[in-house]
Order: C-alpha cells, then sequence, then structure tokens
C-alpha cells in the first residue's frame, strides 16, 4: 500500500485568506529587518576572525572550568562550548571535547601564533591530558573578504533566478519567484540574529541551499500554473491558482517531509559541527514551502497574467516557454 500523506485531490482555498499571509509575511520581513539591525549576527571566527581551538578532554573539565583558566590571560573575547559527538557517546570511555574561540589579536600574525601558544600553556598547566584536535586561525582581512564574497555568491544566486525564471515564464513569475527568494534569506537571517546562533561560511552554504530548495518548489508550482492557463482560459486566476497549488500538493508535501526527517536527524545526532548548518536548513525547507505558495503565487495573483497564450506577447518571457527546465 503506498503512503499518502495527502489526499489525491484536495480543494484547499489557499487564497481565502491572501491578504492576511502575504501581511503576515511582509510583517516578519520587516521584523527580521529591524531584529539584524539592533542585534546584528553572531559572526564566527570564519568572518570576525581570530582562532578556534577543538580540544578532547579525557574527564569532564566543564565549561566553566575552563574559561575561568581563559579569561584573565587578556585576550579579550573568549567563548567556550562543548562538543558533542555522538560517535563517542554509546563508548565505555566517553570523550569530552570542548571548542574554544578566541577573537583577532591584532594583524600581526605573531601576536596570534603567541595567543594560541599562552592559551595552550595555561590550559596544559591547570588540566591533565588534553588533546589539541584542530586549531583554525582566519585573519581579519581574510575574514573580510569572506563576508564580501558570501554576499556576493547570494546576491548573485537571486540574480540567476529572476534570470532563469524570465526566461521560463513571464515576469510576473519571475517577481514573485525572487520575492519569495528574498523572503526566505531574509527570514533565516532574522531567526539567527534573534537567537544569536553563530554565523559562518557554513549557514551561507545553507542559504544558498535554501535558495535552490525553494526555487524548485516554486517552479513545480509554477509549471503546473502555466498548464492550466492553457488549460482553463477563463477561469478566475484565484481560483486557478488554488488549483494548481492543490494538485501539486502532494508532491510538496512528500519532499518537505522526507527532506525534514533527514535534517532532524542530522540536527539531534550530527554533532555540533553541523547543527547549525542543519538548523538553516530546517528553518529553511519550512519558510521555503510557505513562501512558494503565499508570497511567490500572491504576488502572481496581484500583477496578473497573459491569459490568451494563442498570441505571444512580445513584452513577456513567453517567448522561451517552451524550453526544458
Amino acid at each position: 500500500m503506498r503512503l499518502k500523506l495527502v489526499k489525491d485531490e484536495t480543494h484547499i482555498k489557499f487564497f481565502k485568506y491572501a491578504k492576511i499571509t502575504f501581511g503576515a509575511s511582509v510583517v516578519a520581513v520587516i521584523a527580521s529587518i529591524i531584529i539584524f539591525l539592533s542585534n546584528g549576527l553572531n559572526y564566527g571566527i570564519d568572518f570576525r576572525g581570530g582562532t578556534m581551538m577543538r580540544i578532547e578532554s579525557p574527564v569532564d573539565s566543564g565549561v566553566g572550568a575552563l574559561r575561568d583558566v581563559l579569561s584573565p590571560l587578556g585576550l579579550g573575547d573568549i567563548n567556550v562550548t562543548e562538543v558533542f559527538d555522538p560517535s563517542t557517546a554509546v563508548t565505555a570511555t566517553p570523550s569530552h571535547e570542548y571548542m574554544v574561540r578566541v577573537e583577532q589579536q591584532g594583524d600581526d600574525e605573531a601576536q596570534q601564533n603567541a595567543a594560541v601558544l599562552l592559551i595552550k600553556q595555561t590550559l596544559d598547566a591547570n588540566f591533565d591530558g588534553l588533546i589539541y584536535l584542530q586549531t583554525d586561525a582566519v585573519s581579519g582581512k581574510v575574514s573580510g573578504e569572506l563576508i564580501q564574497s558570501g554576499i556576493i555568491a547570494v546576491l548573485i544566486s537571486v540574480v540567476a533566478v529572476l534570470f532563469y525564471v524570465w526566461l521560463r515564464f513571464e515576469w510576473q513569475f519571475s517577481v514573485g519567484a525572487v520575492a519569495a527568494l528574498v523572503h526566505d534569506v531574509i527570514l533565516t537571517i532574522g531567526v539567527f540574529s534573534l537567537i544569536g546562533l553563530e554565523f559562518n561560511l557554513s549557514i551561507i552554504a545553507a542559504l544558498l541551499t535554501i535558495v535552490g530548495y525553494s526555487l524548485n518548489d516554486t517552479v513545480v508550482v509554477f509549471d503546473r500554473v502555466r498548464e492550466n492557463l492553457r488549460k482553463f482560459k477563463t477561469m478566475d486566476l484565484k481560483e486557478l491558482l488554488d488549483l494548481a497549488i492543490n494538485e501539486t500538493l502532494s508532491r510538496t508535501v512528500m519532499t518537505a517531509v522526507t527532506t525534514l526527517l533527514a535534517l532532524f536527524a542530522l540536527y539531534f545526532l550530527g554533532g555540533d559541527v553541523v547543527r547549525g548548518f542543519t538548523f538553516a536548513m530546517i528553518w529553511g525547507i519550512v519558510v521555503g514551502t510557505y513562501s512558494s505558495v503565499f508570497v511567490a503565487s500572491n504576488i502572481v495573483l496581484w500583477l496578473d497574467v497573459k491569459r490568451d497564450w494563442s498570441k505571444p506577447d512580445p513584452n513577456a518571457g513567453t517567448q522561451f516557454a517552451d524550453i526544458d527546465a
């Protein structure tokens, strides 16, 4: 028997409260921008510059004890967190791993190396049997370049989406798709600013993945909309959009649920290293699925589209409508 999360035929009126859902999205975007401007982001070593050390201890040394020993060194902002490694959780002698982050010590690489050496000497003098698994250093100049490259990567992906959808559909669809992507990215940045999760290069990768996922979901809906525009030339556009979304709802829900199952497994069992990335992906899948229906399709509804497909419109992107995906 085939598993079904949604019935074969649904008749949900997605646009019955279109003004409310779209208004909620606008409020959420504005709130995210305000939160970002007020709180900023908790940039990781990738974007802030500094040193990150991963340490393994044979006993539970405790985050507080490590922080108390390192704070008097006068190295500025020192952050100590415990790292959960599920691969050692069930062993007879589980390891205790900690992540130590130290802010950039000036522009001189020698100063940063001296800080790392001082940290190691201090920890070795106070704790026995420590093993230094990983030490990463990023200079302030490199971190600034990484921020710029990350912003450019996200902007290029959004512009590429705008161009692709414009060629494949009409400009109204393109505006709707890009608005949905911008909505997803801003809300993701907003939630990271609100809860203070570390924002690093892996989150940039998550944002780009969210853009791709949201676009895929949106294009599936738009493809069905275009088919129905040709099939039901006199149907009210609101009813036509409702029909298209209902026809693709089973596929949308199944894709989202199966993707979320994998992401939740990574979030709870993958350890601290991938937790930020998986959280961003989980959040992005939820808002991406929402925006495909209540943002992208809403904008298409308000902008209206050409209904007579027998006559080409030189001002629209329909001359490329037969290009394969």
